[in-house]
Formats: C-alpha cells, structure tokens, sequence
C-alpha cells in the first residue's frame, strides 16, 4: 500500500453531498489520497501513486460488465457465428468511454447519485420511470449473475444449493465490513481473476487473421430467416457491453470513494484500462469458443456457458474447461458486487438514506437491507428447476440494449445542466457524438422491432430502416442546430474547485415542449420494444423445446 500525506486536511467547498461519509480521504485497495492534498505531481513515482489510490471504479465497472450475462452473449456470438461480429465491440469502445466518462464527471462535480439527479431535476414521474426501470432491468440481471454461478459451479461438479449460498456470503460479506478499502481490495482481486481469460484463447490458438477480420470488416451473418435472431443478439451484445445499471454504478462509487474532480484525469486512465480489459475479454470468449466449436456439432447450436466449457474441454483439455469455468465464477461474482451495489446506492439516494461502504452494517441498515433483499431474491430464483437459463440471460442482454436510450437521454440532458455541472457542461463534440449513439441505439431497438414483428424481413428492408432512421435523425438534427442559435462559449474558469450547490438551491429543470413530447414517445417506444424482446425470447424458448 502506498500512502500520501501532505497538506493539512481542509473543509471541502459547500456542495450538495447527501451522506458525509462519501467526504474524507479516498482509501483505495493500493493507495491513500489525504482529503485536502494539493502538492503537485510532477514525477512520475507521484503520479503512479496517486493513480494506485484512484484506480479502481473504472476498472471494477469494466469487468463487471464482462459478467455472467457477457459469458452467455459473447459465447453464443462465437459458438454460433464465428468472428463475424467482431466489429460490433471495436464500435462500442468509444461509445463506453464517453459515457461512463460523462458519469465520473457527474460523480466528482455533483457528489449526488445518477438516479436522485434525475429525481430532482425532471421530477417524480420521469425519477419514477428511472429508478423503477433500474430495479427491475438490476434484478433481473442479477438473476443472470447466479445463473452463471449455477452453472459455473455444475460444470466444477459441486452441489448447487451450498454453492449457490456460499456465493451469495461471499458477494454479500465483502460489501459489509464497513471498510470500503477492505471492499475494493476483494473487487480487484476478482478483477485480475477475469484474466484468466486471456491464456485460455493463447492455449486455444484462435486465428488471428480471422479475428483481426471480424474487427475490421463488418457483416451480418445467416440468411433472411435467421436475420431476427441475429438482430437479437447483436442488440444482446450492446446491451451487455454497455449496460444501464454500469452508469448508476460508476456515479455512485466515483462519490463513495471520494474522488474530486481534481483527480479525474487520473479516473479517465482507470476508465481506460478497464475498457481495454472488457474489450480484450469479449474478443477473447468470441474467438476461443468460435475455435472450440468450429467443424463438431455444437456450432451453431450455443445451449450455456457450461455447454461452451465442456465444447473447451473437448478441444484443449479438461484444464481449459476448469479455467473456463472459474472464469465464469469470478465474473458472476464481480458481476453480482457491481448490478447490487447499483441497486442499493440508487435507492439510498433516492429515499435520503445512508448508503456508503465506509459504514457498517448498524449505520447503513437500509442500504445494505436492500442490497442483501436483491441478492436472496436472485438466488432463490436461479433454484427454481427447468427455468432455461441460457435464453433468460441473452433476453436481460438485449432487453439493457433495449432500455439503455433511455438511460443515455437523462445522461445527455444532465451532462448539458449548468446548474448541475457549471464549467464541466459538456462540448459541442460530445454532444453531437452521444446524440448520434442515441440515434443509432434507437435504430438498432426499430430494427428489433421489425425483426420480431415481420420474421421473414430481407436485408433490403433491413437497409431501408436504417436510411429512414438516418433520415429523421438527420432531420432531428439539422432541427436542433437551427433552434439552438449560436453555439455557446463554455468558461471553464475556476472548473477543478468548482462543485455543484447543495440540492435545495436548485430548482426543477424547464424542459421545452419539444423535449417532453420526445421523450415521452422514445419512453412509449422503448415499451413497446421492451415487450417484443419478451415475446422474441419467449419464441425461442418454445423453439428450444
């Protein structure tokens, strides 16, 4: 461990910080950062320090997205498609670091949780719409998460219902020491666990041409009849790559570790890191399980990870399918720390109580009461018997797909409050880049849409959806920079000590008339499309039967 101490501690600024144990030094699993500290980093020993002390949110909400859910999609991407889709993961990096970027920024600026912002700046009923979309999309992820410890633990030959209960003291033993150091150290241990992975593609020998192939040429696989299913599926893996609750999550423990904005550049790198790691990861499970499966039987026709760990086993050896299978235990665990942690932080802000892993148990007992609720609920579902498994996670995937616009538009109104971010408002370039993800999110939900409601739909059609999208979105546009006037200048003088007032000096956010009917029919359409994913999986359930 390494330790800075120099400055006297100061009062931090007047801001709107909702538990006063989210204010104090930042005690990371590597590193202490006294609160008040202001010596300059000149060196490079400093800075390797004081990255140490920060490193941590970023690289945790990374490989909890690599989770249960991840294992299933990015398996069932490879076993039945090979490396076709490849390119779908180089697109979505810099779709990741530009929202969770937005989200730190949120956190260090505002001390205040994704979910109490949106509460207090748009109001009950659209506050009402978020925190209920986040708990039921977290619990049913979370479900995802001891599937995968399910079978993860089936494939090591284990009993279920002692294993089941053991993972489930362990995720919730760690979170409630009242030591948030103590936390991040266990997280971190996980996360060096995930790279596991690596090795396993290296003793698999996936081809590099064919991997390098699917990065840098897109395609779509399958014929007209499959092209539903494989629509499905590449919304799954936006879904999981980039999922609702990682934006909950990464704003709230950016807070509860008390980083400031002064450090934020150091976050940025942690950020990074993490996204190289999901990346190398998702590449790495697409590869090996596409050379796994590759001429036998089982191309084509993904079941579960655990099928996907035997096909391993099969290929390289009894010892791959058992590194495999710890892989996808690790990753459930790591994947069920973050998705509750989401929920129980979401819901403390909500509702005024404390929520912070630097209290214990007596101090915090409906933070951890909700956190410990969501996790027996997850597991007592996973013990029901003849669920399928397999469909239910790949359906969480794309329903997060599915949902994560409207997550992404609070974001963006959020990020452009200069009530809430003053100086730290977002540039015209990260505007018109997360308006134009938005747009081709929603393409992707209309796409899905179609897909399921007219199964026999031809690629010609799947093209003239995305013109038509294209289209209005340009439309939309060209709108919104006419209306807009000239571009505003941002000062962002003072921005490293600026912090947002405390929450009853704000007001209500006006939104225009425009932008309420928007919203509400993108809310109206994310329904419809949320119910067609259900329908959609429901389908292959059958088919499966």
């Amino acid at each position: 461990m390494t330790d800075l101490i120099t400055a006297p501690t100061i009062a931090p600024p007047r801001s709107a910080v909702l538990d006063d144990a989210h204010i104090g030094d930042i005690k990371g699993a590597f590193g202490t950062i006294k609160l008040g500290e202001t010596a300059p980093r000149a060196g490079l020993s400093p800075k390797l320090k004081t990255l140490l002390a920060v490193v941590g949110p970023g690289l945790i909400v990374m490989c909890g997205d690599n989770d249960a859910g991840a294992f299933s999609t990015y398996g069932q991407t490879g076993q039945n498609y090979g490396t076709s889709l490849l390119w779908v993961l180089l697109l979505l990096v810099p779709v990741l670091y530009v929202n969770q970027e937005m989200v730190v920024r949120l956190g260090a600026v505002t001390g205040v949780g994704h979910g109490k912002l949106i509460l207090e700046r748009f109001g009950r009923f659209w506050g009402a719409f978020s925190i209920i979309d986040l708990f039921l999309l977290n619990a049913l992820t979370l479900v995802t998460e001891f599937i995968g410890i399910t079978l993860a633990v089936g494939y090591l030959g284990l009993p279920k219902l002692p294993s089941i209960v053991a993972a489930a003291a362990v995720v919730i033993g760690a979170a409630s020491t009242g030591s948030f150091r103590r936390f991040e150290r266990v997280a971190m241990l996980l996360c060096f666990g995930s790279l596991i992975l690596i090795p396993i593609a290296l003793m698999m020998h996936p081809s590099a041409g064919q991997l390098a192939s699917g990065f840098l040429i897109p395609t779509m696989p399958g014929g007209a009849s499959q092209l539903s299913t494989v629509m499905l599926l590449v919304i799954g893996l936006v879904g999981t790559t980039v999922a609702p609750w990682q934006l909950f999550f990464q704003q709230s423990y950016v807070i509860d570790k008390r980083i400031t904005t002064r450090f934020l550049k150091y976050e940025k790198a942690d950020l990074w890191i993490g996204i190289v790691i999901v990346i190398a990861g998702a590449a790495a499970i697409i590869g090996f399980a596409y050379t796994a499966t590759r001429g036998t039987a089982a191309a084509g026709n993904f079941s579960d990870a655990a099928g996907l760990a035997s096909a391993i086993a099969a290929k390289g050896g009894h010892l791959l399918g058992i590194l495999f299978a710890i892989a996808l235990l690790d990753a459930s665990i790591i994947g069920a720390f973050a998705v509750s942690l989401s929920t129980a932080y979401a819901i403390g802000d909500v509702f005024g109580v404390n929520h912070s892993l630097h209290r214990g148990v007596k101090q915090a007992k409906g933070f951890y009461g909700v956190y410990v609720g969501v996790i027996a609920l997850a597991a007592g579902i996973v013990l029901i018997p003849n669920a399928p498994l397999g469909l239910i996670t790949n359906g969480v995937q794309a329903m997060a797909g599915v949902l994560l616009p409207s997550a992404s538009v609070f974001l963006l109104l959020l990020c452009n409050d200069k009530e809430v971010l003053g100086p730290w408002v977002n540039g015209r370039k990260t505007n018109l880049f997360t308006a134009t993800v938005l747009g081709v999110l929603v393409m992707l939900s209309v796409i899905l849409t179609a897909s399921v409601l007219f199964p026999a739909i031809t690629a010609d059609q799947i093209v003239g959806i995305m013109v038509g999208c294209a289209v209005v979105g340009l439309g939309a546009g060209g709108y919104a920079l006419r209306h807009r006037g000239a571009a505003r200048v941002i000062d962002r003088t003072g921005a490293e000590d600026w912090r947002m007032p405390p929450l009853a000096e704000l007001g209500k956010t006006e939104l225009s008339a425009g932008k309420r009917i928007g919203m509400g029919a993108l809310r109206s359409y994310l329904v419809i499309s949320a119910l067609l994913v259900i329908v959609k999986v429901i389908e292959l359930t059958l088919a499966s039967h």
